[in-house]
């Protein structure tokens, strides 16, 4: 198939946990992949920004339906229209209309030319200044890392610091010794992580793109940034779902889907709805410049399973072509 290497773990609480891994955390070296090996967690990184500010949120530090303003006043910020209107709610389900940060061509270029540069959320932020809105506060849905990176910033006022606090009610709390965000500071430590691969020639063979990857999840937080295991990572939802982290009332909050057109479930506060036809799933997906993941609980069968891969799953190419049914064809393969 092409890609460099594959990891999951299941979980049931009748069968406890199993994992497997198949083909190469370094391909040049030939280092064989395994259990293990820290993946980076993309996207699913939202999951656990949006715990911390539940978290909060429990403890009355904030409020959900706080503006945004009470918090953050930058000025390329202040200048969008209706500012004022977008609430925590709305970034946690990205219902606040704000720009894609990713999307602006004088970041991307920046990043192409610059790509062991690691940059702060802020001066990634910085880039939807000139930008219009998408749409008024609360009017529509579209998912957007800018909402993640914003939480990011609302915890850090609000903590100090929301790494540290992450660390003490997510990682601590749950025993997760292999999860962690890779920092400016910690970019070069090994960490047993994963060497990163993109077909960036359109050709069906990986390259090596690890330094780039791991600047660029070095500079993301809230909406990225996290590395871990994928029993951490299956703990981590274990820990969710059981209550170990948020309130019931907390959690059926999470689980109030904002609809799209057709009036079918899109996403909650923090995880997607996956209607995977003879069941669903509640969850969340990630992908980057040099890997791919999805962490999933299965409510019906009372089971969770992590996904990931080290190879980019966000653009086309022949490698991804082959592989993209690959996440429903093993959890078909798993459950069904």
């Amino acid at each position: 198939m092409g890609i460099p290497g594959l990891a999951l773990t299941v979980y049931n609480p009748e069968t406890g946990f199993w994992s497997h891994a198949d083909g190469f955390a370094n391909v040049e070296e030939q280092e064989p992949l395994t259990s293990e090996h820290r993946f980076y967690l993309q996207s699913i990184s939202k999951t656990y920004m949006a715990v911390v500010i539940l978290k909060l949120y429990e403890k009355g530090k904030l409020d959900l339906d706080d503006p945004l303003t009470n918090y953050l006043k930058y000025d390329w910020l202040m200048n969008k229209a209706g500012i004022e209107k977008i609430t925590i709610r709305m970034l946690l389900n990205h219902t606040s209309g704000l720009p894609e940060y990713n999307y602006d061509p004088i970041l991307v270029s920046e990043i192409v030319q610059n790509p062991q540069k690691v940059l702060t959320v802020e001066e990634l932020l910085y880039h939807i200044g000139n930008d219009a809105m998408d749409f008024a506060p609360g009017s529509s849905y579209s998912y957007r890392n800018t909402n993640y990176a914003l939480l990011s910033l609302v915890a850090d006022q609000v903590t100090g610091d929301h790494k540290a606090y992450m660390q003490k009610h997510i990682f601590d709390k749950l025993g997760l010794e292999s999860t962690t965000y890779l920092t400016e500071e910690n970019i070069k430590s090994n960490f047993n992580l994963v060497d990163a691969y993109w077909d960036i020639l359109l050709v069906g063979i990986p390259t090596n793109v690890s330094k780039m990857q791991r600047a660029n999840v070095s500079s993301m937080k809230g909406d990225d940034g996290l590395v871990t295991n994928t029993k951490d990572a299956v703990e981590f939802m274990k820990g969710l779902v059981t209550g170990k982290l948020l309130k019931p009332k907390t959690l059926e909050l999470m689980q109030d889907f904002v609809l799209d057109e057709k009036g079918e479930k899109r996403y909650g506060l923090g995880i997607q709805y996956y209607d995977l036809d003879v069941t669903y799933a509640l969850g969340h997906s990630g992908g980057g410049i040099g890997a791919g993941c999805v962490l999933l609980y299965l409510p019906e069968l009372d089971s969770i399973v992590f996904l990931s891969t080290n190879f980019n799953t966000m653009m086309e190419s022949p490698i991804r072509k082959k592989a993209e049914n690959l996440q429903i064809d093993v959890l078909k393969a798993l459950f069904m």
